[in-house]
């Protein structure tokens, strides 16, 4: 019983979100048009690279594709706790505590909302790609599992910043924290592969950064195919990701609901 009423909670909780997300378009519509930005731009000033005989040619398109999905799920995590931020100004959650509603439904809610629209996002990231050339070496199986590694990312950068907007309540706070992880991305294998950076912090920055394994799953699944190692260590880094953050989430709702 209490676990049909979860699923109710969720469903209705996340159609909320989703509906407030249609009607806002541009909380993500800005964040598609940056990741576009990093496809097209970067492509063109620093494509030359692929003629190194470390990269063999390849298509950088390809190369520089999960960059730009991995700006999505950035900007996927900051819009999709809006509604959350919102719920907690107006005192919305105030009134939702008379009701026995899941904390965690509460939070997931804004979670899935999330990650349909990088689901989205991604969709057509890959598709844009495709026509300008791209070929994902590992076909329909490898696209899925694309989306899936970024899904994982996705979840673990919302859940960060779910928790940002419950213990702040504050739009701003949680469109600033965001900002933490676009370092991230330039500290990662982001224009060049491993074994071409040379400065060693750059390089150590690179080898326990988080983001270099999701990059490096995705790279794997388009350019060279089925890469056990690779695709793993990716999913590993996005699944404790999420159990982390959706954790630490969770365990703020109740605190920030409670104390309402």
């Amino acid at each position: 019983m209490k676990k049909t009423m979860l699923i109710l909670d969720i469903i209705l909780l996340t159609k909320r979100s989703l509906i407030g997300s249609i009607r806002n378009p541009f909380v993500y519509i800005p964040n598609f048009i940056m990741s576009l930005f990093f496809l097209f731009v970067y492509t063109a000033g620093v494509g030359a690279v692929t003629n190194l005989p470390t990269l063999e040619g390849v298509n950088y398109i390809a190369f520089i594709l999960p960059v730009s999905v991995v700006s999505a799920a950035i900007g996927a995590a900051t819009g999709a706790v809006e509604t959350l931020v919102k719920d907690l100004e107006s005192g919305y959650f105030a009134r939702l505590l008379l009701t026995p509603t899941s904390r965690l439904a509460i939070v997931l809610g804004s979670i899935i909302t999330g990650m349909i629209q990088l689901v989205l996002q991604s969709t057509l990231l890959i598709m844009i790609a495709m026509l300008m050339g791209v070929r994902i070496y590992s076909g329909i199986g490898g696209f899925m599992l694309i989306l899936l590694l970024v899904t994982g990312l996705g979840l673990a950068f919302t859940g960060y910043a779910a928790t940002v907007a419950l213990v702040t309540k504050s739009s701003q706070a949680v469109q600033m924290s965001t900002m933490i992880f676009f370092p991230m991305l330039f500290l990662s294998t982001t224009f060049v592969p491993l074994d071409l950076i040379e400065t060693s912090w750059l390089r150590i920055a690179a080898i326990i950064n988080p983001t270099t394994y999701i990059f490096e799953g995705m790279r794997a699944l388009l350019i060279r195919g089925w890469m056990p190692s690779h695709i793993l260590y990716g999913f590993l880094v996005g699944f404790i990701g999420s159990v982390i953050t959706i954790t630490i989430a969770t365990m703020n709702a109740r605190r920030a609901f409670d104390g309402e």
